[in-house]
């Protein structure tokens, strides 16, 4: 044996090239073991194998299994560089993990095959080298020694490869990282098999807001926590192989069948590997990801479907709901086309002057006075029709387009505004909804500032409206910044749609609002002594201490305004009062029911009614709204 190895350590010495290398290495190896065939493969950081020797072997055998994706299935050797450690298949005929390549070796006389990875200095597998055997049998003790040599030989041959091959090498790793670049991605997708549905998936992970990290704390903390998500998306899915494809954008490319069987249970682990919160030159940074995916499904031609079908998902995860995951479905690029169509519509309708304001009231219930209007938005069809934000809303998903309809309507308010203040109404409020795109903006203050300044508007006149699900459902710590720095430039925030599902009172002592408006869905279910009763009066309570403004929405019948001024809600919005309207209704509507802040009797902008007991008051509402606000609406 002692000859056998310093004839190859004298071939690595003078620069033979490493396939010579090996092919001698496997020859010698064979003499010493008649009957016994060798093999040599090299196995790429992107997790491909490629012959190096296998001189006594099928040459189909070579040519099936060069560029091959490593795999647990993938014969003895490719599911040894796999899981880093020894495979023994004692029958090939019956062993599924040879079900795609017995073909190739059994009329050749070979039954069993021992597979062993060669590791590098690093610990990673590089190589592997396999014994194929005549009889169905483990390896015998004499054929572990020269295994055992001929490993470390390989080794130091590899090595020496790679060192030679370094600069080549690197044109397929991503040099910040570390982790295999497109190209390498690119080599290994078209490597993989498609014959076999549910074999392999691919996720695509989007790192949330990097840009807003650049540009706040510095390109080099973004390019430390991109080194940071590298390393935990890596981690969390070995044995699976990590990619960066460029920028903010990694991909995965998973083989395990426990992880491809559960492929929302493998994303959400790497969202919560991702997640933690971690240093990036001195700041504390939370990195938070977005994740589309897809599994080889019947019916996918090639992997570049695969991997179109997983951008699908992860465009439609980035703009529906930042920070998680969608697998694709068939209906997705159905859907996405629909939102591509509505963006565009939008945009038309924006540089063509369609996009118009409408108002609807918000009223103290005890008197029906208007205390302030909400602004929404809505689109006239060519044809002249009026839809409402509803059937449009996808459209604030795209930031530029939401950017462009927020300043379309910051502008339409403010003027309406400063004609109702130059008509010389009494006018106290507009509430103004915001996308969460405009959240992301970073000059929602200063849009704003100047859209109301132009008009000399003071900005006492503004309250912004804030849904739910922007301001909490998506998890976002962007939103809650932006609020409170908002609210310390002494704009106002109302939560809308209280109570739908994602935020919780717990919420409001960390990301404070003026004003909550109870959904509609709460209203509308009031029956004396129910459940809503005591959920609405509850919050009004801890409302009252926590000194936030209550707004009921949807009041649609007379007996819902008295329950609601029962138990001491003071201001409501809904169809009992009016709906939405134009600005010229809604100028009438504020001319003969703005509420007279300045006179003998003032009332505050969201003053408390006075409770009573008697029910001659209730009987004095009703007959103003029934001869009053409803009557001009």
């Amino acid at each position: 044996m002692l000859l056998f190895q310093n004839k190859i350590l004298e071939m690595i010495a003078t620069g033979v090239s490493l396939d010579v290398t090996v092919e001698r290495l496997c020859l010698e190896l064979e003499l010493l073991l008649p009957g016994v065939a060798c093999s040599v493969l090299r196995v790429e950081d992107n997790g491909t194998l490629y012959p190096l020797a296998a001189p006594s072997l099928p040459e189909k055998l070579s040519k099936e299994i060069d560029g091959l994706m490593i795999g647990p299935n993938v014969g003895s050797c490719g599911s040894a560089a796999y899981l880093g450690e020894a495979v023994v298949v004692t029958d090939i005929d019956n062993d599924p993990r040879w079900a795609a390549f017995r073909e190739h070796v059994l009329p050749h006389g070979f039954k069993a095959c021992w597979s062993v990875p060669i590791f590098n200095a690093e610990g990673v597998v590089f190589g592997t080298f396999a014994l194929y055997f005549r009889q169905r049998r483990m390896p015998r003790a004499r054929e572990k020694q020269l295994v055992s040599a001929s490993i470390h030989l390989c080794a130091i041959a590899l090595e020496g490869h790679y060192r030679v091959l370094e600069r080549e090498r690197r044109a397929s790793i991503d040099a910040l990282t570390q982790l295999p670049n497109r190209s390498g991605f690119d080599a290994a997708l078209s490597r993989l098999s498609c014959e076999k549905p549910g074999s392999w998936a691919l996720l695509v992970v989007d790192v949330d807001n990097l840009k807003m990290i650049n540009d706040t704390f510095g390109h080099q903390a973004g390019d430390e926590l991109l080194q940071r998500v590298a390393e935990r998306i890596r981690t969390s899915v070995l044995p699976d192989h990590a990619f960066r494809l460029g920028g903010d954008e990694f991909a995965v490319i998973l083989q395990e069948a426990g992880a491809v069987a559960d492929l929302s249970g493998t994303a959400s682990h790497i969202l919560d590997a991702v997640g933690v919160v971690t240093s990036c030159s001195g700041h504390m940074i939370q990195p938070r990801a977005t994740i589309g995916g897809a599994a080889l499904s019947p019916g996918d031609q090639d992997a570049e479907t695969v991997h179109r079908h997983a951008d699908f998902a992860l465009y439609h995860a980035k703009e529906t709901g930042r920070g998680g995951f969608v697998r694709y479905w068939p209906g997705i690029g159905t859907a996405i086309k629909r939102r591509i169509e509505v963006i565009q519509d939008v945009d038309v309708a924006l540089d063509e002057g369609r996009i118009e304001a409408y108002y609807q009231p918000v009223v103290r219930i005890d008197t029906g006075e208007i205390v302030g209007m909400e602004a929404l938005c809505r689109l006239r069809r060519p044809g002249g029709n009026i839809v409402s934000a509803g059937s449009f809303h996808q459209a604030t998903t795209d930031v530029d387009v939401a950017a462009k309809l927020t300043e379309g309507m910051l502008a339409l308010v403010a003027a309406d505004v400063r004609t109702w203040l130059e008509c010389g109404i009494p006018f106290q409020h507009v509430g103004i909804n915001i996308s969460s795109a405009d959240f992301h903006s970073g000059t929602l203050y200063e849009r704003i500032k100047t859209a109301f300044g132009r008009e000399n508007v003071p900005l006492k006149h503004v309250v912004l409206e804030v849904t739910e699900s922007v301001y909490l459902g998506q998890n976002e710590p962007v939103v809650a910044q932006e609020i409170k720095a908002l609210r310390a430039h002494g704009l106002r925030i109302a939560l809308d749609d209280f109570g739908t599902g994602f935020a919780s009172l717990t919420h409001l002592l960390t990301v404070p609002v003026d004003i909550i408006k109870i959904d509609r869905s709460f209203v509308s279910q009031l029956r004396l002594a129910d459940r809503g009763m005591a959920i609405i009066e509850g919050l009004l309570n801890i409302a009252r201490k926590l000194d936030i403004k209550v707004i009921a929405e949807g009041i649609e019948t007379e007996g819902q305004a008295e329950l609601l001024q029962e138990i001491g809600c003071a201001l409501g919005q809904g169809y009992l009062y009016s709906a939405a309207v134009p600005r010229e209704s809604a100028t009438a509507l504020l001319l003969e029911h703005a509420q007279q802040i300045a006179g003998a009797k003032p009332a505050p902008i969201f003053g408390m009614p006075k409770r009573t007991v008697a029910g001659q008051d209730r009987e004095d509402h009703s007959l103003k709204v029934k001869k009053g606000l409803r009557a001009v609406s």
